[in-house]
């Protein structure tokens, strides 16, 4: 085969290829496109498929095994098998009485919503918090914390993080405690860490109050808050539908109370207590709750609006 000649095009393409370097005008794959492209997809876990299995990892995976008994959300995008929208990862997890889960430290933020059982409690940096069904808990990157079940029931939560996030970006570090548990502890019935579910009601009861009762009713939770998850409980009555809406943000929204449907992208997914709904970023969505619900919103957005990057519609 004849070598190309010197000033083809052919020869300039391998003049360059062997060097990592691609011509802007002939790429294999674009590098910029109209708007947001359609990667993760839409998907629902359903705890009561998932509590039967902690109940069984229970039994047969103790703590030397797994300190941090969990089940991580995957979404179901082919190659991926951490993520469960771009941004944030999901995971359900039980404590059984008497379990310690000893401290640790991370770059990652995250944060939990209680599902059920008492007796289990954090802690912070120090303070020592009570979890309860339906309170949500911070633990902002690089806190020490650790958690146990002092009580006699198994306690179930879903933890929410932004590993996938640092996984882009690269700052993650993680850290064990050296000691195991921290020694200087304070007790405290409340934190600014810890977002009581009775506190959140009353919120939402003049939320609702402000807006009507046949309109869903939205709070933030705060004022702490994670630098790069907000962070808010919706409350949706009987019969009502949220509006549609389309965000460059990344959601997530988990079920604390009721049952209903999303719509998202020409797609309904099914929704009850416990269950998680990942809608990935630019997927037009909508809720409809059969019965008075209550959600979770679990979203990415403080990162997209620090960076000029949060765009909505309501298409």
């Amino acid at each position: 085969m004849a070598a190309p000649e010197a000033d083809s095009l052919e020869a300039l393409y391998g003049a360059f290829a062997s060097m990592n370097m691609e011509g802007g005008w002939h790429r294999k794959f674009p590098a910029l496109w109209p708007e947001p492209r359609r990667n993760f997809l839409p998907h629902v876990w359903r705890y009561a498929e998932v509590k039967p299995i902690l109940d069984r990892a229970g039994r047969l995976v103790d703590t030397a095994q797994a300190e941090r008994r969990n089940l991580t959300m995957f979404n179901p995008v082919g190659g991926n098998v951490y993520s469960t929208v771009r941004t944030i990862v999901a995971a359900y997890q039980m404590i059984r009485p008497g379990e310690v889960a000893r401290a640790h430290r991370h770059t990652p933020n995250a944060l939990r919503l209680i599902l059920e059982g008492r007796g289990t409690y954090t802690v912070v940096d120090g303070s020592q918090v009570e979890m309860r069904p339906g309170d949500v808990l911070l633990t902002p990157n690089w806190a020490w914390h650790s958690h146990a079940n002092g009580g006699g029931e198994d306690c179930y939560w879903m933890d929410f993080l932004d590993v996938p996030l640092v996984h882009l970006m690269e700052p993650m570090f993680y850290q064990p405690h050296p000691a195991g548990l921290e020694a200087d502890v304070t007790e405290l019935a409340e934190a600014p860490i810890a977002f009581r579910w009775e506190d959140t009601l009353t919120a939402l009861d003049a939320e609702q109050a402000r807006v009507g009762e046949d309109a869903p009713a939205s709070v933030t939770l705060g004022p702490a808050q994670l630098d790069t998850i907000a962070l808010r409980m919706m409350r949706i009555p009987a019969g009502v539908e949220t509006a549609s809406l389309r965000t460059t943000a990344n959601n997530i929204f988990a079920v604390v109370r009721g049952n209903g449907t999303t719509e998202v992208d020409g797609q309904t997914l099914e929704w009850r207590f416990g269950d998680t709904v990942a809608i990935p970023a630019w997927r037009p969505f909508t809720h409809h709750a059969a019965e008075d619900a209550v959600l979770l919103q679990v979203t990415d957005e403080p990162v997209l609006a620090k960076l000029g990057w949060l765009r909505t519609e309501t298409p």
